[in-house]
């Protein structure tokens, strides 16, 4: 699966875990021990905004993480990951993009929106009683992702606590955020 088909199946399931968060549940924790589902969404929002305004050459938000979330997230996310999305489209697989931390090559970027984007999907879905799973295809190429974006030099500034051990068997995604320091429910 290329990366770019990856990041899109990735928005479309993040997009519809969003559509189904319940207003009581904004306050819910997250697995990200700092942040509530409400702080989480502006963060994601935030995040696939500035990815697509970096691809494009725009000025970036100045705090993601201060993204007004409307009364309809799902409607919000779904516009700002067909407008990021477009703009990875539109974008030479060898271009260099600055998405905040100074130039980078464009795939590299582009994996750090996957890995970000299905790593919160999965925080919010668990948060609010959802199924976090992506398709097995989707999901290794987010760990793809991680294993070239994540080191442990990374892991310290980037917030990513230290890898977490699964056992044989785990699925793809559990192995993704357990890669990424969270505890996965496993079945």
């Amino acid at each position: 699966m290329e990366l770019l088909d990856a990041l899109d199946a990735t928005f479309d399931h993040t997009g519809g875990v969003i559509a189904e968060i319940r207003p009581n549940q904004l306050e819910a924790p997250t697995p990200c021990a700092e942040w509530d589902v409400q702080a989480l969404l502006a963060h994601t929002i935030g995040v696939v905004t500035n990815m697509g305004r970096g691809v494009l050459g725009e000025s970036l938000l100045l705090d993601p993480n201060a993204t007004a979330v409307e009364p309809d997230p799902g409607a919000q996310f779904g516009a700002v990951a067909a407008t990021t999305l477009a703009a990875w489209r539109s974008l030479a697989p060898d271009a260099s993009v600055d998405i905040g931390a100074g130039p980078m090559p464009a795939m590299v970027a582009m994996s750090i929106n996957l890995l970000d984007t299905a790593t919160h999907s999965w925080d919010i879905a668990t948060a609010t009683g959802q199924s976090g799973d992506l398709d097995p295809e989707v999901a290794t190429r987010v760990m793809e992702a991680c294993r070239m974006v994540v080191s442990d030099e990374v892991r310290g500034f980037a917030g990513f606590d230290p890898e977490v051990p699964v056992p044989a068997g785990s699925s793809v995604i559990e192995q993704v955020v357990a890669f990424l320091g969270r505890r996965p429910v496993l079945a």
